[in-house]
């Protein structure tokens, strides 16, 4: 059963479903459509006041988890804001790239 909920200016979409054996429910298709989920997708299950709450995860690598680190994010933003204002360098040579870096000694 499809309901329709209005908060303000937002619409929640609200779908009955049942309990099945081995404590399985099924999205509906409308609302894994909508949020564009997969077979074999993970998801982060927690109660809330009494609700259960579902929020689609993405798993990472570990050997890619450094590039999620609070360091490395801030980082990025901070050389997206460079790029942003054109406060990059062009070189000619990897060896004037290593130069300016001063990275030719190594």
């Amino acid at each position: 059963m499809l309901k329709f909920q209005k908060v303000g200016k937002l619409i929640f979409q609200k779908m009955l479903v049942d309990l099945k054996q081995k404590s399985q429910v099924t999205i509906p298709s409308q609302i894994a459509s909508k949020l564009n989920l997969k077979v074999g997708d993970k998801f982060e299950l927690e109660e809330v006041d009494g609700k259960l709450v579902m929020t689609p995860v993405l798993i990472i690598a570990k050997e890619q988890a450094w590039f999620y680190k609070k360091k490395w994010q801030q980082e990025e933003r901070e050389v997206d804001q460079q790029i942003k204002k054109g406060e990059t360098v062009t070189t000619k040579s990897k060896e004037d790239l290593f130069r300016d870096l001063e990275l030719d000694n190594m």
